[in-house]
Formats: structure tokens, C-alpha cells, sequence
């Protein structure tokens, strides 16, 4: 399977790399950063959108909303940040096929969750996936059960939504939320792997008079930025996770999002490659110089509270009132 990204204009074609002589299968636009010259381009984010375009066998059920199932995302999977499986594999699966088109686990039609919100007519409709923490795609494979359930049952988990392609391919989609959309939505600006990413923009975020490990877990100016990426950096960057950013000077903001950008392209590559990410600090007992690392959970009031590992030793915490001190050469 070989996406194309979606900026800075859709992209119509097939969606399977071999040949196809079955009915068109929907097209696949992926609103990410586009990365490298040629060949599949990797999407980093959280949010995914599927353009569908029209094609009268398909069918309409009229302008039916996607069934509830759909819309609401379950958090079920192991806390983390978004996993992707991003390898396709051969192997034969055993799951519920009703259509070539979509196919959807628990006996919904197809032709009604197509029928969506989206435009009327022959105009093409973009299907919004956001993964929020916890979704992920899995290409032409299931994701299958890691340990027992507390009844002792080795259950899989089951699917939100999965579409077939006529040459045999398929994309499995896990605890996330979905939704029609008459067009992509897309920010390259706030993506921090695409080419278009502002850093001045970033760096006057981070500059806010709040806790950065608040600021970098906003997705409005660091799209994609989990936490454990938020973890590496700050202990790489050597600043305490509830340092106030205003507090910081403009050198050690930049250095935070050089390692914020460097560690985020070489884990997504990582991941491409089957390599694990070497971690410094997250769900670690001692940091790499050996001093005992503390846990605790942060987030802004009334938001996420994330787990954040750090080092009193290595990320000293600024006082509130003492701004730091820039030495000039």
C-alpha cells in the first residue's frame, strides 16, 4: 500500500502499489508532511483524512450521519502515544468482509456510513480520523491481543472501521474517532516533520508564562508531539518539565526544539526501519548519569494530567521569580 500525502494539493490514483483490475477502490489522501522525493511518504500526526471519491457503486443512504460506533473513539488499547503499524504483510486474516469498498466489524452497510455528512452529489468526501492518544492503523494485518483481560480471556481488539481494496490490501482502524468532512483541514505549519514548520511560531509558544511540558503536548503549535517525545526532549534540553517558559532564554527554547525536531524524525524512522527508539529518560529508574529520575503526573488545569519523568539533577527547576541568566561569549 503506498499513500500519497495530501499537501499541497490532493492527489487522485490508485492506492495499491499492484496492479488492480477491480472496481476503483476509494482514494487515499493522507493529510500529513510530505517527506523525501519518492516512494511511500510517511504521515506523522494524529489526524488522518480519507478522501472518497465519487463513484456510483458505492451508493447513498442520503445524508445519514456515520453510525455512532464511528464517532465515538474507546480508549482500550495500552496508555502510550500513537502507535502505527506501518509494515504491510501478506498474511491471510480471518476478520468480516462485507464489501470491497468499507467494511465495517458489528453488520453496518457500508453504503450508510458513506453516506455520511459530507457533500451531496458527485462531489468527493473526506472521512476525518483523529487518533487522539491511543488510535492507530494497522496495514493489512490485525492487532492482536498482548496479555489476558481480567476474566482471563485472550480477546483481540476488535476494529473501529475497516476498509478493503480491491487488490486484497487493507487498512484496520483502532480506538479513534471519525467523522465526514467537505475538505481537508490541513496545518503544515504546526507539523513538526513537515518542511513548513514555523519555529518561530513554536518558539514564541513555548515562550508562554506556563509549564513547557504544558505547552509542548499542544497540538495547535506541535502537531504530532507525543509524550514520550515531550519526555526526551526535555531531559535532552536539560530543562526541568515545569519550568515556566517565559522564564527561559531564547537559546535554551531553541535548543529544546532542535531536540524536539531531532529526536521526532529519527524515532518516525526508526519506526519505517523496525528499529526500537533508544529512550534516556521515559519510564526509566535512573537517568544515564545515574541519578534517580522522579515521576509524576502534569497537565494544564482541567486537561490531560500526562505522566513526566525527569532528573532533578540534570533539569533543575528555575525559581518562579528568576528569569535565567544569559552568558554572553
Amino acid at each position: 500500500l503506498a499513500p500519497r500525502p495530501l499537501p499541497p494539493t490532493p492527489t487522485r490514483g490508485p492506492t495499491s502499489t499492484a496492479a488492480d483490475s477491480s472496481p476503483p477502490s476509494p482514494a487515499l489522501g493522507l493529510a500529513g508532511p510530505s517527506r523525501g522525493a519518492a516512494g511511500p511518504e510517511p504521515v506523522h500526526g494524529k489526524k488522518l483524512f480519507l478522501r472518497f471519491d465519487p463513484d456510483e457503486e458505492i451508493g447513498s443512504s442520503g445524508n445519514n450521519p456515520l453510525p455512532e460506533s464511528l464517532q465515538k473513539g474507546e480508549r482500550k488499547e495500552e496508555a502510550g502515544d500513537q502507535k502505527q503499524a506501518l509494515g504491510p504483510n501478506n498474511q491471510n486474516t480471518d476478520q468480516p468482509s462485507q464489501s470491497w469498498e468499507l467494511v465495517v466489524p458489528g453488520g453496518e452497510d457500508a453504503s450508510e456510513c458513506l453516506g455520511g455528512d459530507g457533500p451531496a452529489g458527485g462531489a468527493e468526501r473526506w472521512l476525518q480520523v483523529r487518533f487522539g492518544l491511543f488510535g492507530s492503523i494497522w496495514v493489512n494485518e490485525f492487532s492482536r491481543a498482548k496479555k489476558a483481560n481480567k476474566r482471563g480471556d485472550w480477546r483481540d481488539p476488535v476494529p473501529r472501521l475497516v476498509l478493503h481494496f480491491g487488490g486484497g490490501g487493507f487498512l484496520a482502524f483502532y480506538n479513534c474517532q471519525m467523522s465526514w468532512s467537505s475538505s481537508p483541514v490541513v496545518r503544515p505549519t504546526s507539523d513538526i516533520l513537515s518542511e513548513k514548520f514555523h519555529r518561530g511560531q513554536a518558539l514564541e509558544a513555548l515562550g508562554q508564562e506556563q509549564p513547557v511540558c504544558y505547552t509542548l503536548l499542544d497540538q495547535r503549535y506541535f502537531s504530532g508531539l507525543g509524550n514520550i517525545i515531550k519526555n526526551e526532549a526535555l531531559y535532552r534540553a536539560g530543562i526541568h518539565p515545569l519550568s515556566l517558559g517565559s522564564l527561559l532564554s531564547p537559546p535554551r527554547l531553541e535548543v529544546l526544539l532542535d531536540h524536539v525536531v531531532e529526536f521526532s524524525a529519527d524515532w518516525l524512522q526508526g519506526k519505517f526501519q523496525g528499529k526500537q527508539q533508544h529512550t534516556q529518560i521515559y519510564q526509566k529508574e535512573q537517568c544515564p548519569a545515574g541519578h534517580q529520575v522522579m515521576k509524576e503526573a502534569f497537565g494544564p488545569p482541567g486537561g490531560f494530567q500526562r505522566l513526566t519523568w525527569w532528573c532533578p539533577q540534570c533539569q533543575p527547576r528555575l525559581p518562579p521569580s528568576e528569569p535565567e541568566q544569559v552568558q554572553l561569549p
